[in-house]
């Protein structure tokens, strides 16, 4: 078994990009709004801009718990197909998976309280959206960890 993806994986992982891609072109306006006012202000020291954070996301994965626990169910290796029943609230959950530039995950979920009002569209959006918050702090770190220079070493170490 070589460590190459299959010709069907790496086809879902090109589109997992490509609409990465797509879906990078748009911002928040609360987003765009903070940006505007901070550059208003005329605050120019380094921040993490929303741009920022949409240029580090490569790949993005949708599904609901219900696909998960199927698509979990088929590799399981019992050899039993197990289908979650339609009126599950696990249809209601849809996860977001970010993959990172540096191969990290970052994870967003949304859930809808009546099966009457779910759209697919609309908890895509919303997972993806509290899985871009979860970004910003981490690239905040890294930003913060470069702005602090060298660590430098107390008395007492």
């Amino acid at each position: 078994m070589s460590g190459q993806p299959n010709a069907e994986t790496q086809a879902a992982m090109r589109e997992a990009r490509e609409m990465a891609a797509r879906r990078n072109k748009e911002l928040s306006p609360m987003d765009m709004d903070v940006e505007a006012e901070l550059d208003a202000l005329g605050k120019t020291a380094p921040r993490i801009t929303p741009s920022d954070v949409l240029d580090h996301v490569m790949e993005e994965w949708y599904f609901t718990a219900a696909q998960g626990v199927e698509g979990a169910a088929r590799y399981s290796g019992d050899g039993m197909i197990k289908l979650v029943p339609l009126d599950s609230p696990l249809h209601l959950l849809t996860f977001c998976v970010l993959v990172l530039r540096n191969g990290f995950t970052v994870t967003g979920e949304s859930a809808c309280a009546d099966p009457a009002t779910f759209d697919a569209d609309i908890g895509q959006r919303l997972a993806r959206e509290a899985a871009l918050r979860k970004v910003w702090p981490l690239l905040g770190y890294e930003l913060r960890t470069k702005l602090s220079g060298p660590l430098v070493q107390g008395a007492d170490s």
